[in-house]
This record gives C-alpha cells, sequence and structure tokens, in this order.
C-alpha cells in the first residue's frame, strides 16, 4: 500500500502537471476512439502498450476477454459496449488476448474447477465454443501448445460473440464498425492481428484503413472487419539488418502441415 500512495504523489507532481491541460479537458467529458477488450491479467496494460493517452480508450476487461453471447447473461460487458457505441459513438473494436493466459488454461481443465471455483466455472461456460473447437478440432495438441492455440481461437469466438448484439450487426451492416482479433506475446512486448485472408495473426499494420495511410493499393476487407471503405497493405520502413524481425503466431513453432490448420481447426472455415 505504501508503494501504491507514493506512486499517487509522484503521478500527481510529475505527470499531471506535464498532461495539466489533457486533464481539464477531460473533465468535461470523454470521447474515446477504441474499446478495447482485454483479460484482467495484471501482465496486460492497455495503455502501456498501446502508448494511448487517458482518455483514448474505453476498456472492457475481464477474465479471458471474454463477452458472453446475446441475452445470456445480464452483466457489465454488454452494458459497457453498448455505451460504448451508442453513447459514446466509438466505431472500432479491439477484442485482444494474451499467451499465457489463466482463464484459457481453467478452460482446458473445465470440470476440475466447478467444486472449488464455482464462480470461474459459470464465467468460462460463456466461451463453451472455444472449448469445443480445441476437442474437435485439435486433437493430439496438449501442454502449453494448446493453451496458445486456447488463446487464439478464444480471440475469434468473442468476436463471434460480439456479433450477436444487435448494434453491433446493425453497425457492422452499415459499414460503421470495424472489429480486430489481437493476440499480445508477454515476454517479447509483440503485437499479432488476425488477418481473415490468411487465416493467421500477422503484424497489425496490415489492418490500417485509407484515413490512417492515405491512397495505397486495396485489398478486399475480411471476414472479421466489415467496412464500406477497403482495407489497404501498410507500407512498412526499411528496418535495420539487425532490427528485431518478428514472426507471426501460428509458424514460429509449428511445422508447415500444422501451421496451415492452427486457429481455425482442421478443414474448418467461415
Amino acid at each position: 500500500m505504501r508503494k501504491l500512495i507514493t506512486g499517487i504523489r509522484e503521478f500527481q507532481s510529475s505527470y499531471y502537471q506535464e498532461k495539466r491541460e489533457l486533464f481539464e479537458q477531460l473533465g468535461h467529458g470523454q470521447s474515446p476512439r477504441v474499446l478495447f477488450i482485454t483479460c484482467s491479467d495484471s501482465r496486460i496494460d492497455p495503455n502501456l502498450i498501446l502508448q494511448a493517452e487517458p482518455g483514448e480508450l474505453f476498456v472492457i476487461r475481464n477474465a479471458g476477454n471474454i463477452i458472453p453471447p446475446y441475452g445470456s447473461a445480464n452483466g457489465g460487458e454488454g452494458a459497457s459496449m453498448e455505451y460504448a457505441l451508442q453513447a459514446l459513438d466509438i466505431d472500432q473494436i479491439i477484442i485482444c488476448g494474451h499467451n499465457h493466459c489463466g482463464a484459457m488454461k481453467g478452460l482446458l481443465k473445465l470440470n476440475k474447477l466447478q467444486e472449488d471455483l464455482p464462480l470461474v466455472y459459470d464465467w468460462l461456460k460463456h466461451t463453451e465454443a472455444t472449448r469445443r473447437i480445441l476437442k474437435d478440432c485439435y486433437q493430439g495438441y496438449e501442454g502449453d501448445e494448446l493453451i496458445e492455440i486456447a488463446v487464439a481461437e478464444n480471440i475469434l469466438t468473442q468476436i463471434d460473440n460480439l456479433e450477436t448484439y444487435p448494434i453491433v450487426r446493425s453497425r457492422m451492416q452499415q459499414g460503421r464498425l470495424h472489429i480486430y482479433g489481437w493476440l499480445y506475446e508477454i515476454e517479447s512486448g509483440e503485437v499479432q492481428a488476425y488477418n481473415p485472408a490468411t487465416e493467421q495473426f500477422e503484424l497489425p499494420q496490415s489492418q490500417l484503413y485509407p484515413e490512417d495511410m492515405g491512397d495505397q493499393q486495396e485489398i478486399k476487407p475480411g471476414r472479421f472487419v466489415k467496412s464500406s471503405a477497403p482495407l489497404v497493405k501498410a507500407v512498412e520502413a526499411p528496418q535495420p539488418t539487425n532490427a528485431y524481425q518478428p514472426t507471426p503466431l501460428g509458424t514460429n513453432w509449428l511445422s508447415a502441415e500444422q501451421s496451415n490448420r492452427i486457429y481455425r481447426g482442421s478443414n474448418r472455415s467461415r
């Protein structure tokens, strides 16, 4: 507690003083640009990862970055999402999972949780689709490898769950809402974005829009990013030869045959 109180004093004397004008503006209201849905894990800090200022992100956090399907739970997730879209007019949603996720570890041994962690058991039932996909499509995988697959599949499940909400479906139909699936790797600090065209997690620069990039080569909008505006390919600046080159998740620890099936299951398509 002493450390936290010291942190408050440092915040007020340094960061707040530097950003005083920003905080005074925030006192009159908020206009965040993105709804960021992620896990409650203490190792995940959305503002730090994205280097976002206060007021830029509207955040929903819970165990496993889960959005229960419409009508299945009268909880804060649906209400917060509805407020973000209707009241704040947010037009971008990011669902961000992360590796080493405790919720996904629990999902893989769900029945064992019922006695000791009944509330966690009930909560994880909202992502039963993920558990079923793992059971039916990834037989033969186990341990850390299966957990990482569970994390990736769960991100896609939550995008599907989001699409069950009337306001989400309506705005996507109008081209007024973009939804992204991101995967954060704790050790490296790397973020990968799901590309529906390749069914892989890749660098998120591939999902920039014309308003972000200017005129670039167009590509077809993907399954999970429905928009009236076309997606564009990002043009990456040349990097020094000794710079770290991240490898897209799903290809760095799998054979070519496994990589063709990963994250969407064996012969599973949308």
